[in-house]
C-alpha cells in the first residue's frame, strides 16, 4: 500500500479529442489499477478513481468532502463575488447545505413532473427533426440534441426563447476550466452570472409559472435561500441540466450507429428502448469526470492511501468499462445485464436531472429511429472528435444521412 503525493503516470485523457481516443487512454489507466495520480488541465495534482467499486464506495463515503464555493473551478482566482455567485450549488456543498439544496430543486425533476412534459418534449423534437427533414444531411449535435436539451431546460426554469443564443459559447468555457484559460473562463461565467441576476430580478418582479419563480418564492418566503444560491442554482441547471442530455443523445445515436447489429435488434424490438439507454449511458456516457472531492481525513482505496486533503476526481465513464465489473465493457450490447452503471454519479450528488434526461434521450431516439429507417453516418466514425473537458464526454458534431443520400 502506498502513502504519497500524487505523481503524473501517464496520459491524460482530457484532451484527448479523437474517436474513441478517450476510452482508449482510460482502458489503459484501467489496465494499471483503479486509482492514479493525475494533473488536472489546470496544473492541480490530483488523483482520479477509474474503478468501478472504488467509485460507489468512495462516493457513499463522508470522509470524502466538497468544501463550499471555495471548491469550484478558480474560485480562489475570480473576484469572490463571482465565485460565491456561481460555485454556492449543491454540488459544491456538504450537510446540512447540501440536502436543503436539493430539496429545493427535486420537486421539478420527480417523475410525474417530468411525465407532464412529455407532450412539450415531443413537440420540440419533431419540429426540429421536421425542419431537419429537408435537409438530408445535417449534425445532431446542432441540428437536434442541443436545440432539445437547452429548450427543454430553458422552459422549466422559466428562460425565454429569446434570451438563450448566449448559452452554447458560455457552456464550452464553464465546464472546460483549465482546457479554457482563466480569462476565458471567468469572461464566460460572468456573463451568466450577470444575465441570472437580472433574470431573477425580472422573476421576482413579475413571478410566473416556473421552477426559477417557485425558488425566488421559497427563498422570500423564508426557506433560506440566498441570493448566491438562486444565482447559482441556474448556473448548475442551465449548464448541467442541457450538457449532459446533448452527450446523451450524441454519444448514445454515435454507439447505435456504429453497432448496426445493435441498432438492427432495437427497431426489430422497440421495447428494449428504455434498457438499451441505460446501456448507452454505460457504454459512453455523457460525464466524464465528476467535480473535486477533498479527503476529510485519510482514505484507502485501490491499495493506495489517501492522506487528509487530497483531492480527489472520480471517472464515471472509465468506471462504467471497468474491466473487473463489466465483461466486455467496450462492447455495447443492449440486452446486457449488468451492475448498475454511475453515469449519473452515485450517493447524495447523484444526478438530480437524471429523470429528465432519460425521457428526452428516449423521445428523442424513438422518434429518430421511426422516421429516419435508412439513419447513418456521413463521416467515418473515428473522424469524428470530442470537446475538450474534463468534466464532460460530447461530441462536437453528430454529422448523419437522415436518409440515404441517393434516396428520392
Amino acid at each position: 500500500m502506498s502513502d504519497s503525493a500524487p505523481r503524473e503516470s501517464g496520459p491524460t485523457p482530457f484532451t484527448a479529442v479523437h474517436g474513441d481516443e478517450r476510452h482508449d487512454v482510460y482502458a489503459g489507466l484501467a489496465a494499471n489499477g483503479p486509482i492514479h495520480p493525475i494533473t488536472t488541465p489546470s496544473g492541480m495534482p490530483a488523483w482520479l478513481v477509474t474503478g468501478h467499486a472504488e467509485t460507489r464506495a468512495l462516493l457513499s463515503d463522508p470522509r470524502l468532502v466538497k468544501g463550499g464555493w471555495t471548491s469550484g473551478a478558480y474560485a480562489r482566482q475570480l473576484p469572490e463575488d463571482v465565485a460565491r455567485g456561481i460555485h454556492t450549488t449543491m454540488l459544491n456543498s456538504d450537510p446540512p447545505d447540501h440536502p436543503r439544496l436539493r430539496r429545493m430543486v427535486t420537486s421539478a425533476f420527480t417523475r410525474r413532473r417530468v411525465e407532464r412534459l412529455i407532450p412539450r418534449i415531443r413537440q420540440i423534437t419533431d419540429d426540429l427533426l421536421a425542419v431537419a427533414d429537408g435537409r438530408g444531411t445535417v449534425d445532431l449535435i446542432a441540428e437536434l440534441a442541443y436545440p432539445l436539451a437547452i429548450g427543454v431546460i430553458c422552459e422549466l426554469i422559466g428562460i425565454p426563447e429569446a434570451e438563450r443564443a448566449d448559452f452554447r459559447e458560455w457552456t464550452l468555457p464553464a465546464v472546460s476550466p483549465g482546457i479554457y484559460s482563466y480569462e476565458e473562463f471567468h469572461a464566460a461565467v460572468a456573463s451568466l452570472l450577470g444575465y441570472s441576476r437580472e433574470l431573477i430580478g425580472k422573476k421576482r418582479r413579475d413571478p410566473q409559472d416556473d421552477l426559477l419563480s417557485d425558488l425566488i418564492a421559497a427563498r422570500d418566503g423564508g426557506e433560506g435561500l440566498t441570493q448566491d444560491e438562486l444565482t447559482s442554482m441556474i448556473f448548475l441547471l442551465v449548464i448541467a441540466g442541457h450538457e449532459t442530455t446533448v452527450n446523451l443523445i450524441g454519444n448514445g445515436m454515435r454507439a447505435l450507429l456504429t453497432h448496426p447489429d445493435q441498432l438492427a435488434l432495437l427497431r426489430r424490438r422497440p421495447e428494449l428502448l428504455e434498457p438499451a439507454i441505460e446501456e448507452l449511458l454505460r457504454h459512453d456516457g455523457p460525464v466524464q469526470s465528476t467535480l473535486s472531492y477533498r479527503t476529510a481525513q485519510p482514505v484507502e482505496t485501490g491499495g493506495v492511501m489517501l492522506p487528509a486533503g487530497s483531492v480527489v476526481y472520480f471517472s464515471l465513464m472509465a468506471a462504467n468499462r471497468d474491466p473487473r465489473t463489466f465483461l466486455r465493457g467496450a462492447s455495447l450490447d443492449i440486452t446486457r445485464e449488468a451492475p448498475t452503471h454511475v453515469a449519473f454519479g452515485h450517493g447524495i450528488h447523484y444526478c438530480v436531472g437524471a429523470p429528465l434526461a432519460r425521457v428526452e434521450a428516449r423521445i428523442a431516439f424513438g422518434a429518430l429511429l421511426d422516421r429516419f429507417p435508412d439513419l447513418c453516418l456521413a463521416v467515418p466514425a473515428e473522424s469524428m472528435t470530442r470537446t475538450p473537458s474534463q468534466i464532460m464526454n460530447g461530441l462536437t458534431a453528430l454529422p448523419v444521412h437522415l436518409r440515404l443520400p441517393n434516396a428520392a
